[in-house]
């Protein structure tokens, strides 16, 4: 049976992870700063082992690899949203953690190390203006990250290559860019990552644009993940993938909608028809085999948003992200 430690296991996507690889057949170690709640940790899965690590201490780090010895790692944990704290700690903690858990986790013996990265490296959104080369969004677009935590993601993709360089193919090393993550109880009306419904960012396609109408939901990310543990001796090593939904998150082509909110784009997303999303996930699709399984069009309840649905009561704020 594979050893998977899953660092940042606590946080929204990586619940989800952590349940779906463990019903998957992997035997997982879940890692984070605390210990879970205890009726979150009597909910998980059986075979799922919970420990606590100050990630950014190397020494701790290496401890809890070296006593997991996990033949695997993936690593979540990072301060997932732009600007909840100073730039230089977001900053800092991002890039220290992914050094540090992908040094530790080579020299504890893992053989398959990932990174969780970001589309935001991408720099779309920023204030100076932003356009790219080309639409659909692809691994190739040059990155122009403008906040500390597109920038953090960017250094922890360049870890994962360094450490490729470095060892050769004894290891292997992969990166991912989960688009906007939308976790199973969002789609029954708990409050997204930044607090609207899923139900509003479609009502309202101002709220979704800062993303350019990118999501994926985190059981499809899963299925990313498995894919890419089994797959990676035959990818490039240090390889990095986005990985979100086959469709986009509004209920308008994105031909129409990303040139309002993005000055300049008309030619550049006319392309963008039907339900096409802006971010290509054709090389996840080509190189793992890999397909989202989960549409909004598929998981959104028709009652989701409503308060008389009883939905919301206890649902969704569970601190921070952890990818």
């Amino acid at each position: 049976m594979t050893r998977v430690v899953v660092t940042g296991g606590s946080g929204r996507l990586g619940r989800s992870v952590v349940a779906g690889l463990a019903e998957a057949g992997y035997d997982v170690v879940s890692v984070d700063r605390a210990l879970p709640p205890e009726a979150q940790r009597a909910a998980a899965h059986r075979a799922v082992e919970h420990r606590a690590a100050e990630l950014t201490d190397p020494g701790a780090t290496l401890a809890l690899m070296r006593a997991a010895r996990p033949d695997a790692v993936v690593n979540l944990a990072a301060i997932a949203v732009p600007f909840s704290a100073p730039e230089h700690v977001i900053l800092q903690t991002n890039a220290v953690i992914a050094h540090t858990v992908a040094e530790a986790a080579t020299e504890a013996g893992a053989r398959r190390i990932v990174m969780a990265s970001s589309p935001t490296v991408l720099g779309y959104g920023s204030p100076a203006g932003w356009l790219p080369p080309a639409l659909p969004l692809t691994e190739d677009t040059p990155p122009r990250p403008w906040h500390a935590y597109g920038l953090s993601k960017h250094v922890a993709e360049q870890v994962a290559q360094m450490f490729a360089a470095a060892r050769g193919g004894s290891v292997r090393y992969a990166s991912f860019r989960p688009c906007y993550v939308i976790a199973p109880e969002e789609w029954a009306g708990a409050p997204t990552q930044q607090g609207h419904t899923v139900r509003e960012r479609l009502d309202d396609p101002a709220l979704a644009a800062p993303a350019l109408f990118n999501y994926v939901d985190a059981r499809d990310v899963t299925t990313f993940l498995e894919a890419l543990l089994e797959g990676m001796g035959a990818v490039r090593n240090g390889d990095t993938f986005f990985v979100g939904a086959a469709d986009a998150l509004a209920r308008r082509p994105l031909a129409e909608l990303i040139p309002q909110f993005v000055p300049g784009s008309e030619e550049l997303a006319a392309g963008l028809t039907g339900t096409a999303p802006a971010f290509s996930i054709d090389k996840a699709r080509e190189e793992l085999g890999w397909e989202p399984a989960r549409s909004w069009r598929t998981e959104l309840r028709e009652d989701a948003g409503d308060p008389a649905s009883g939905e919301l009561a206890g649902a969704g704020r569970h601190g921070k992200d952890a990818a």
